[in-house]
Formats: structure tokens, sequence, C-alpha cells
């Protein structure tokens, strides 16, 4: 089986404040345990682009049926849902690949590391009304890492290994690609006599909207074999000829996705009962199409909230606590 894994699940996301031993890390392959033994003073950042991209999966998943469930204490992250070759698994792969490249190359910038630092290839001559200044993120070389580490896993001549290493390329080139100047003024009272600017990623946020828009958009591909020196080799060829064919950006998939909406240890989905649904909407996060047709419940919550909230010059904010009563609508 095909299981989605950089090889470090959530209990390895708090390497950074602990001695790493690579062979204590399971799942790894050989190229993997390589990498990690030669780079492990960057391993912390790896781990942590991995939280990051589950924690990013689950923000923009929250609403769906399937939200980016993952399960604990287990080398398989999300459990067999990944294991077929479905739009799930093309944007897991996309946003972990992209996660470990931007938390690398942050890394990077913050000098966390002796072997890597701020950009020095990509700045040009400065632009009117502004300087080059700080630490430019370099970002080819968080790529490059993601690459190295997330790719060493893809080596097999299959459809598999093929649809992941697209996926992957397209997270880490969608960072590449929203790179852009961030500057700050300097100056009295911030007139911005003087101006400076670097290159900086943009908010991982921003990274996540983007391929959260090219999973609804993923493009299905068929399974081609070919004969070749190596033996029998899988390529994908998209499916549909009448389409624009896919772009090194967009996800790929070759397996229809389940429905999600009833448990099933098989395809590993949790379902949808009890989940919480919006009633007002008629998207997919409505209680309609999230509940799967099945309604939904409705109970009262009461919460404290701030409220009534005066500024004082100078300068502090009193607030009043307040109870108010919600409705709350889960699915049946």
């Amino acid at each position: 089986m095909q299981r989605w894994s950089l090889a470090l699940g959530q209990q390895y996301t708090s390497l950074g404040s602990q001695p790493i031993l690579c062979g204590s890390i399971p799942g790894l392959v050989p190229k993997q345990l390589r990498f990690c033994r030669n780079y492990i003073e960057i391993m912390p950042s790896v781990a942590e682009g991995v939280k990051l991209g589950i924690q990013e999966c689950q923000h923009q998943f929250r609403g769906r049926r399937w939200n980016c469930t993952t399960i604990d204490d287990s080398l398989a992250i999300f459990g067999p849902v990944l294991d077929k070759a479905t739009r799930e698994s093309a944007f897991v792969h996309a946003i972990a690949s992209a996660g470990v490249a931007f938390a690398v190359t942050r890394s990077c910038a913050e000098g966390t590391s002796t072997i890597c630092g701020c950009d020095s290839h990509h700045k040009g001559p400065p632009g009117e009304g502004w300087k080059w200044g700080g630490c430019s993120e370099d970002a080819d070389f968080g790529v490059l890492v993601s690459r190295e580490f997330a790719d060493a896993r893809e080596n097999r001549p299959d459809a598999r290994s093929a649809m992941n290493r697209h996926n992957n390329e397209a997270g880490r080139t969608t960072i590449l690609d929203h790179m852009h100047l961030k500057c700050k003024c300097h100056g009295l009272s911030g007139s911005c006599e003087v101006k400076t600017c670097w290159w900086a990623q943009p908010d991982f946020r921003a990274i996540g909207d983007y391929l959260k828009d090219k999973y609804d958009s993923a493009s299905e591909m068929v399974v081609e074999k070919h004969r070749e020196s190596r033996g029998w080799v899988e390529t994908l060829r998209a499916k549909y000829a009448l389409f624009k064919p896919p772009t090194e950006r967009d996800l790929v998939y070759y397996e229809n996705s389940p429905n999600f909406c009833e448990p099933n240890p098989e395809t590993g989905s949790f379902g949808t009962r009890d989940r919480m649904c919006n009633v007002t909407s008629h998207g997919i996060d409505g209680c309609d199409l999230l509940c799967c047709g099945r309604g939904h419940n409705t109970r009262t919550e009461k919460r404290k909230e701030k409220c009534h909230c005066i500024f004082h010059w100078c300068c502090y904010v009193s607030c009043q606590e307040c109870i108010r009563v919600y409705d709350v609508h889960t699915c049946k």
C-alpha cells in the first residue's frame, strides 16, 4: 500500500526541543536516513514543515466531509485515506512538501542553521526609491531540501510515484511563485526617506488557499504502461483530451474519492455524524451536503464573551463579560 508519509508523524514534530536520533524515526527509507544523518541540524525544520502542512490541510478542509483528520501514534498520519490516488492524496502531498520548503526557508533566514542563511543570488539592482537590505529568504534552498527528502520515497517506476512527485513539485513551485518584495521604511516619524527591501515568502495561508483552489480544479489522469530498457514504466496522461492538459502547477490524480459520508475503516472515512454544519450555507459546509441528506440536530450553547468594551485614555481597554446563546447544528 502507498501511504503518504514524510516519515515524520505528529509525534516527531517536536524534534526541535530534543536530540535527534535518525535511526529512531520509523519509516525512513535509506535515502532519507542518509539525508537525516548528513543534515541533522535542519531536521527540526523539516518536522516543523510537516506539522505546518497538516495544520493548513485541516484549516482548508474544516468544512468538508473529509476534514484532514489525523491518527495519533500511526506512521500513516492520515490512515488509509491516502492509500488511493485521489484528490485528497494530491493535496496532502502538495501542502506537506510546500510546508517543508517553507519551514526550512524561514529557519535559514532566522539563522538557526550553519549550512544555510540569507539569499544573495536573486537581488539584482535596487528599484527607484528603495535599496536592498534585511535578509532575503532563500526559497531555492528550502525547495531543494523538500525535494531531496520528500521525493526520496518516490523512486519507483509506477503511476503512484509519478503522481506523488508531480504533486510534491506543484506544492514547492507555489512557494517560489509567491515570493515577493517586502519593504520597511526608515526616517523621522516614519517618513520613509529610506526604504529597504528583501525577498520574502508569503503567509503560509496564502499557499494553502492557492493549493486548495488547485485541489478543486485538479486534473484527472489515466495510467499508461511503457516498455523501457529498465522494464515496464507507468506514466500519467490527461483523461480528457478536450481539456487543457495539466501544467507543473496543477494537481493530478487518477482514482475517485469515497464520499466520506459514513464511517469506513477500509477507506479511512470517519463519516460526518456529529460534525458541526452551517445551517444557512448552500455549500459543502452546509447541513444539507455535509450531513449527506441525513438531517441535523440543533442545540443551544451558552458562551462567555467580552462585550461593551471601552477605550480609556491612555491606554487600555476595559470590557464587561456577557453570556450569549448560540444555536449549534450537528449532523445526524
